[in-house]
């Protein structure tokens, strides 16, 4: 049967749910009930609030947390995953609302979760772990700032000021603050934040966010704080909608999708593995993942939602709860449901400066200044990565911030790399040589060994080390310690050889891999070399070779010569180990 499925649907068969991940779901159905419940009440605040900080609405963040999370729960990868909007998206997804508005988000919504569908299909999620570790701290700690910056105007109790940049916007919404200050915002944000981080210290099970909401809801209404609320939101989700942007504003919205592709990629998959480190005997899916993630992206924008992703908090919850299996994703995303259709009146309540205090505490929480510490102290290059990142992500945004931080480490790394290639000049071994004529030998016959990789970042170094020989009539170049070889290291190793022969300087080369022929070859490197018999397959032979070309030009006296393989030790009777040293 599992055969056929796969004939019929191809690549796509392997990414529907597989039946042992449904039966899961009936092995611990309690659990995974009062699970489900649990992240559903921490939940529900970081909806509206995400769904507010995006521009879209706390509806949105209702919806999205409703819909991608049932659907994620389903199809993707993880059996203890938890998905819906997240500080990280709404980030991304702030300008495309101001600019697009509703509109927009569908249509990147949708573009996206094309795009992360193409993915799981071409089975890329195993590439995400390529991500340095730096790049990721340096990317949560941006996202942390970004997300307490936006609270700002909420906090202060005053109305967002134009703008894209967040650290401008907190900084005009303090000068309006400044002119014409009220402190209760303030106080409700603020007794939020200390109710939340001083609880999760005291008792981490409890949902100490919704206890503080609640209480911020009750004191507002005490202190009648009409303004600043959420306000009405809709009995129930909207019906499906396919309105769209006009067709010549989809090439602009291109970026955007892959930049919401890329996060919600990036973030659902460190999630997921987040979850696998916190249980026993799971581990997901990287390529299920994305498929399933990329269904809730497309469906959530039709019901009025926003992009989602796999949410580390929530997620954390779930796993600390006891969840077992995809049912208690499943019944976080049921319990909100009931939440929207029955108490929606009660929601629309809720200050919005309680709201920016949950936020505020999260994004507190999802720094961890013991594995901030530790990374910047492991090597300088991980501290400028990190530090880097971090800050183009406040100044810039995620995508960019991302890209540079991989391209610094990439950068860093190939610096790295390029440092470990060596060019050795190595003695020569006396072998059968009497002193007299090892002395004539050693001035006269140069032998290098090339260690490490020979490519682009480290081949003009190389260069210029190699033809500054002076002195000599030989130059053997051992090349069975190079590990790798690329066209811009054979070109500079032919350039090199070019420029030692000019110089009347007799080029061998000993030990080449077979690996490196094909590159070399390519280029046209040793063509020169072996016409004229200098490559060799031991430096011993390279040694001899060399020998009978000082004899025949009358720099060596003439003299009986050691057979083949002389010079260090005979192949034929050497160790394996003793020969790789020789070659």
């Amino acid at each position: 049967m599992k055969s056929l499925f796969h004939r019929a649907w191809g690549p796509v068969g392997l990414l529907l749910p597989a039946p042992a991940d449904l039966a899961l779901m009936s092995r611990a159905p309690r659990r995974d009930l009062l699970a489900g419940l649990t992240v559903a009440i921490v939940a529900l605040p970081l909806a509206l609030g995400f769904g507010i900080s995006s521009g879209a609405g706390a509806e949105a963040g209702l919806a999205t947390a409703v819909v991608a999370g049932a659907l994620a729960a389903v199809f993707g990868g993880s059996n203890l995953q938890v998905s819906g909007p997240t500080g990280a998206m709404t980030v991304v997804l702030v300008p495309i609302v101001a600019e697009y508005g509703t509109s927009g988000v569908l249509a990147v919504g949708l573009l996206a979760g094309l795009m992360m569908i193409a993915l799981a299909v071409a089975r890329a999620g195993r590439y995400m772990s390529y991500v340095p570790a730096p790049v990721i701290e340096g990317f949560t700690l941006g996202i942390a700032g970004v997300i307490g910056l936006q609270q700002v105007p909420s906090a202060l109790g005053v109305s967002k000021p134009e703008g894209g940049n967040v650290v401008a916007i907190a900084w005009r919404a303090a000068g309006v603050f400044w002119h014409e200050p009220d402190w209760t915002a303030i106080g409700l944000c603020s007794g939020v934040v200390a109710v939340m981080l001083a609880g999760a210290r005291w008792r981490p099970a409890v949902p100490f966010s919704l206890i503080a909401v609640i209480a911020a809801t009750v004191a507002g209404k005490a202190l009648h704080l009409d303004a600043g609320t959420i306000g009405h939101l809709p009995s129930g989700l909207p019906a499906p909608s396919l309105g769209f942007v006009h067709p010549s504003e989809v090439p602009s919205l291109l970026a955007p999708a892959v930049a919401v592709a890329a996060l919600a990629a990036l973030e659902s998959l460190m999630s997921a593995s987040a979850a696998d480190a916190m249980s026993v005997g799971q581990r997901h899916d990287s390529d299920k993942e994305l498929f399933g993630q990329g269904l809730a992206n497309i469906a959530a924008p039709l019901f009025g939602g926003v992009a989602a992703t796999g949410a580390i908090a929530r997620t954390a919850v779930n796993v600390r709860s006891g969840a077992t299996s995809r049912l208690a994703a499943l019944t976080h995303a049921g319990v909100l449901a009931v939440i929207v259709f029955a108490a929606a009146p009660l929601v629309s309540g809720i200050p919005l400066a309680a709201l920016a205090g949950v936020l505020i505490a999260t994004a507190s929480r999802m720094v961890e200044v013991g594995s901030l510490r530790a990374m910047a102290r492991a090597t300088r290059s991980d501290a400028i990565i990190l530090v880097l990142t971090a800050a183009a992500t406040l100044a810039l945004d995620l995508v960019k911030a991302v890209l540079i931080g991989m391209a610094v480490a990439g950068a860093l790394a190939l610096r790295a790399v390029a440092r470990q290639t060596r060019l050795d000049r190595v003695p020569l071994a006396r072998g059968d040589h009497t002193a007299e004529e090892h002395t004539l030998l050693a001035e006269h016959i140069v032998a290098y060994r090339i260690d490490g990789p020979l490519f682009f970042a480290a081949a003009h170094r190389f260069l210029l080390e190699l033809t500054d020989v002076a002195d000599v009539r030989v130059v053997i170049l051992r090349m069975s310690r190079v590990s790798t070889i690329d066209a811009t290291g054979a070109l500079v190793l032919k350039d090199a050889v070019d420029k030692l022969t000019r110089r009347g300087i007799v080029v061998m080369a000993s030990g080449v891999r077979p690996g490196q022929l094909r590159t070399l070859d390519s280029l046209g490197v040793l063509d020169m070399l072996r016409a004229e018999g200098r490559v060799h397959a031991t430096t011993p032979d390279a040694i001899r070779a060399a020998r009978i070309h000082l004899h025949h030009t009358g720099v060596l006296p003439v003299g009986p010569l050691p057979p083949a393989g002389a010079g260090g030790g005979s192949p034929a009777t050497t160790s394996p180990a003793v020969e790789e040293s020789v070659r």
